[in-house]
């Protein structure tokens, strides 16, 4: 039987798997590897094209503002970074590659900051204060971050190389030094702010006083700053990357079942707009692992004072925790004597107090954040306060908003640097 009897008996499959062998092995691998380049750029939220194909010419600030306050548009009127654009440093184009780089990658920022302790709460001097009427900018970490943190060395050097003196403050049980009570910190904790900057106030009554809040530190800063209104010595403040809704952010990171259609129901009615609802129920995997990350670090945060927590909260339920909800429910909720999860979220978030504002406050939020939601920035209250600037960008990532062809300047850093010179 010759081959051309035997191609017409030959099934289809037969004929195309044969088809196939003839195609050289090249082409498949290539394939392969464009197709997982693809998924790569999809999943991380990749926009190197599109910035290609606008010549990284960059994206605009949009500026939220009360248009009848005269404060805010004469402060604009000072500010061209906040007028401006930013342009995405091009081999970071995407929010997670930024995200992660501040990251994992902050040893690349070796700067040297002074370090002097105190009991519980330790403050970190980037420069010795010497003249009393020298501005001073005290610096509010994020959740598990401190002094060593990339972010915090490049805006204290940045500030202290323009003549300013800097304070650095880390959350109790951070920086190196030990829990000496049972009193801890959380996301809505202003207690030991408020004492810092008394302190400091009474120290330099002549200086003028301002602070930066970074992710949860920009949520107790501006919860700060709505509870004591007037009465803050502050002159001047700047919330970057804030969560703002607690209950909103971190319901992001709760998985809903199929079988929870209820209580689906039930959050929809409590007032979950379209947006947020969809979110809610069908997170991306990569926030997952953004969960995962902040629950390693605050379980790495309880080791290290396991011998009060074990007496005062769930150690059991603390080291078993899968999420930052799973945390908060067995050590944050109950250290802080909040009756449930939701309300301790509740009670914590720093949307409650945004009409409260009294001082100048400039808010940065990249629409890109893959921790802190759009979806929770509180367009409407900022717009009403005539001391609120909010700046907005659709690029940035979480604290980073790298600029630059290799990555060495954060222009939120610049943006707070032109806007407290311009206040002061």
């Amino acid at each position: 039987m010759d081959s051309g009897m035997l191609a017409a008996n030959a099934s289809p499959y037969d004929l195309l798997v044969q088809a196939l062998a003839l195609i050289p092995i090249s082409y498949y691998l290539f394939a392969a590897l464009f197709i997982f380049l693809a998924f790569l750029y999809t999943f991380l939220e990749i926009h190197f094209l599109h910035d290609l194909l606008t010549l990284f010419r960059g994206y605009p600030v949009t500026l939220t503002y009360n248009s009848s306050s005269h404060l805010c548009q004469s402060l604009l009127s000072n500010c061209n970074i906040l007028r401006g654009w930013y342009s995405v440093t091009p081999w970071l184009s995407g929010p997670h590659l930024q995200t992660v780089f501040l990251s994992v990658l902050e040893g690349l920022l070796r700067l040297l900051i002074d370090v002097t302790e105190g009991r519980s709460r330790v403050i970190d001097d980037s420069a010795a204060i010497k003249r009393d009427k020298t501005p001073i900018m005290i610096v509010i970490p994020g959740l598990t971050s401190d002094s060593s943190s990339a972010y915090a060395k490049h805006l204290a050097f940045n500030m202290a190389r323009n003549g300013w003196n800097v304070v650095v403050s880390n959350h109790r049980g951070l920086g190196g030094v030990s829990l000496t009570s049972d009193c801890f910190y959380n996301a809505g904790y202003t207690e030991d702010l408020r004492k810092l900057i008394n302190h400091i106030h009474c120290e330099y009554p002549e200086a003028p006083l301002f602070a930066v809040g970074a992710s949860i530190g920009a949520n107790i800063l501006v919860k700060y700053l709505g509870e004591d209104g007037t009465n803050t010595p502050l002159v001047g403040a700047a919330a970057i990357c804030s969560p703002w809704d607690l209950l909103v952010s971190v319901s992001f990171y709760i998985k809903v079942e199929p079988s929870a259609a209820a209580t689906t129901a039930k959050f929809i009615k409590d007032g979950c707009s379209g947006t947020i609802c969809d979110r809610f129920i069908n997170r991306k995997p990569v926030q997952k692992m953004y969960d995962r990350a902040l629950t390693v670090g605050l379980k790495g945060y309880a080791q290290l004072h396991q011998s009060i927590l074990s007496r005062l909260a769930d150690w059991e339920g603390i080291t078993k925790s899968r999420s930052v909800r799973d945390f908060d429910k067995h050590a944050t909720r109950i250290l802080g004597k909040f009756e449930t999860v939701d309300t301790f979220y509740r009670r914590s978030s720093s949307v409650n107090h945004v009409s409260n504002v009294s001082v100048t406050l400039l808010c940065i939020s990249a629409l890109d954040d893959p921790l802190c939601t759009r979806e929770a920035i509180p367009w409407d209250e900022c717009r009403v306060n005539e001391n609120i600037i909010l700046a907005t960008t659709p690029r940035g990532g979480h604290l980073a908003f790298y600029e630059g062809i290799t990555a060495s300047s954060l222009w939120w850093v610049r943006a707070v640097d032109e806007f407290f010179g311009v206040k002061d």
